[in-house]
């Protein structure tokens, strides 16, 4: 993990700490009972190519503080991007006067003090990059250039991209918790077109970490995009019939992340989701289980405390396909008459569980249907559950991809889809907050689009 001594974005923290503190306190002095305050920064160089060609380079930078006040239940907020502490002051006085203006809200106010997290672990986030813009439009050219090379029926470039971020976070609240902590985050990605007579398809690839040591070989990311636009050429249609369907993993992630929205607090007390009263109950098969690890060294989606300075802690949020928990932040929970689970802003690495060893297992598992490797459109209703989107992906029989498909439409209801998920692949996607692998599906309505 990296040392604190001599980087200047530790300085940086402890000065935000300093103006969190003096925010908070300049509210207690004008009439707030509780009051919280946070701010991220953001800063980092962001390169793009096309055909070898330098199209941007950009610095960078960017972040504001936020301050929300509570007078008895009413409650104002305000926010700024300058920490001059007279503008500083200035905020916090005019949060005071919009609370004077806003209704009455008993389930207002800050997250309670047993639940904060006042003594955070590092989760070895911050892994700062020295890159230079030379060096990134150099691994842009080095990823597009491996696809072009890949193969004669790669015929043109989307262009190629690379970013190196570093930021933190500071949050404060009138319970005495002032905590803070810097992130990276570094990225390469390219699209390239491939034509084989008058057929033609475009497809991407990227890396994404936390510290560049984690990033796949640039040119190993624009020969995974060759590839998968090379397998899209020729590509059929398919007629309307209902199949077994698989989700590959690197779209899996997509379904789970119908379930978040589900299960989400603001979803629930307004009664506008397709999983209302569901905890304790069956919402997925049986082989079913997600777990989720707040604390990863070095996770996309690790932190040690949410956005309201709650706790994370590890949860099972899907057992035996039984749902454990819905996912609260305080204004919910106190709607709900429950506890907050730590949610606020989000999940922080959902992982789940295998039952079969790689997508290929899952393919002879699944027999005949259809592999799924390109989603298009929201067509999701997380009210009803109701699904329907533009698919692309292969046809598959005995186990064997046969040929690839396009302007296809896939439907059904998210209930039935959860509970007829059957198995799931071992080759897990790890590029974000839910890592599974692929999805097999009972069955599926398929439509030609």
């Amino acid at each position: 993990m990296k040392s604190q001594q001599n980087d200047p974005i530790y300085s940086q923290i402890s000065q935000i700490k300093d103006a969190v503190a003096e925010v908070l306190e300049h509210a207690k002095k004008l009439g707030a009972t509780a009051a919280e305050a946070a701010m991220s920064s953001t800063s980092g160089l962001s390169v793009s190519t096309r055909m070898g060609e330098v199209e941007t380079i950009e610095f960078n930078q960017d972040g504001g503080l936020g301050i929300s006040v509570y007078v008895g239940n009413n409650k104002g907020s305000a926010s700024t991007a300058d920490l001059n502490p007279k503008t500083l002051r200035t905020v916090v006085e005019k949060a005071i006067d919009i609370a004077k203006f806003t209704s009455d809200d008993p389930f207002n106010g800050v997250a309670d003090k047993e639940l904060l997290e006042f003594n955070p672990q590092d989760l070895d986030l911050y892994h700062p990059w020295d890159v230079s813009p030379e060096q990134g439009i150099e691994l842009c050219h080095t990823a597009e250039q491996a696809a072009l090379n890949a193969d004669e029926r790669i015929v043109n470039s989307d262009g190629a991209s690379f970013s190196s971020h570093q930021g933190l976070r500071v949050y404060g609240n009138s319970h005495g918790l002032i905590a803070g902590f810097p992130r990276t985050r570094h990225s390469i990605s390219t699209m390239v077109i491939g034509k084989d007579g008058e057929q033609m398809q475009r497809d991407s690839a990227y890396t994404v970490a936390r510290d560049q040591a984690g990033l796949t070989d640039a040119a190993a990311v624009g020969l995974e995009a060759a590839s998968e636009t090379l397998a899209k050429l020729h590509s059929q249609k398919l007629g309307t019939m209902k199949v077994p369907v698989v989700f590959r993993a690197d779209i899996a992630n997509s379904l789970f992340g119908h379930l978040v929205s589900a299960i989400g607090g603001g979803a629930l007390y307004r009664k506008s989701s397709f999983l209302l009263d569901s905890l304790g109950t069956q919402v997925f098969s049986h082989c079913v289980n997600i777990a989720e690890r707040p604390h990863i060294l070095k996770g996309l989606a690790s932190s040690p405390f949410d956005s309201e300075g709650v706790k994370t802690v590890d949860r099972e949020i899907i057992q035996g396909g039984e749902l454990q928990t819905y996912l609260l932040a305080s204004y919910a929970a106190r709607k709900m008459n429950m506890t907050p689970t730590g949610h606020a802003g989000g999940i922080h690495n959902w992982l789940v569980e295998q039952t079969h060893n790689d997508l290929k297992a899952l393919l002879k598992t699944m027999g005949t249907g259809l592999l799924v490797t390109e989603l298009m459109g929201q067509g999701v209703n997380t009210v009803t559950g109701d699904y329907s989107r533009g698919a692309g992906g292969f046809w598959v029989e005995n186990g064997e991809i046969q040929y690839p498909v396009s302007e296809i439409t896939i439907a059904g209801n998210l209930k039935d889809m959860f509970k007829g998920i059957s198995a799931i692949g071992g080759d897990i996607e790890r590029r974000g907050g839910i890592q599974t692998g692929s999805v097999l599906i009972e069955q599926m309505q398929i439509a030609g689009a």
